[in-house]
């Protein structure tokens, strides 16, 4: 059995019917599912100026554009755009710059610098703790009733 479907543009699709899941019905293959935008990279578009400018001879330029399947409205807005620096900067590599050994080196030494500067402030907390601890055992020693000698003196009463 033969069904003429028609769609929705006017079309009429001449299928089969049959015990499939899909009753037999096969996608049009001219009409894309979806339409998308076309994206055109920096550097072919910057190819494209280059041999658009560079055609000579009738047609030649409408060649191009047939072959590339592309309108004379992309010339004229890729033209402003180079003549404007974007497409300069956008044929750059995307992300960040690759890191330079010296400053790679110079980051190392910072914070190597950082950790000895934490260590010195450290030794000098500790430098300053044993001079007042040293002091106030002086003073204790000084105090003591009985004693002229230092702690470990043989005059010093063993209590």
């Amino acid at each position: 059995m033969v069904v003429a479907v028609t769609t929705g543009l006017g079309l009429v699709d001449d299928v089969r019917v049959d015990e499939r899941e899909d009753g037999g019905r096969r996608p049009d293959p001219e009409v894309e599912p979806k339409a998308r935008r076309r994206q055109f990279s920096p550097g072919y578009k910057l190819r494209i100026l280059a041999e658009y400018e560079a055609a000579t001879g009738p047609g030649a330029k409408g060649a191009i554009l047939r072959r590339e399947k592309l309108y004379s409205a992309h010339i004229v807005e890729w033209r402003k755009a180079r003549d404007a620096g974007a497409l300069a900067g956008l044929s750059k590599p995307k992300g960040r710059p690759p890191v330079d050994d010296r400053d790679r080196e110079m980051e190392r030494l910072r914070a190597e610098k950082e950790r000895l500067e934490k260590e010195l402030a450290k030794a000098r907390f500790v430098i300053e703790v044993q001079g007042k601890v040293s002091e106030l055992l002086e003073k204790l020693s000084e105090g003591m009733p009985g004693t002229t000698d230092g702690p470990n003196s043989p005059n010093r009463r063993k209590g």
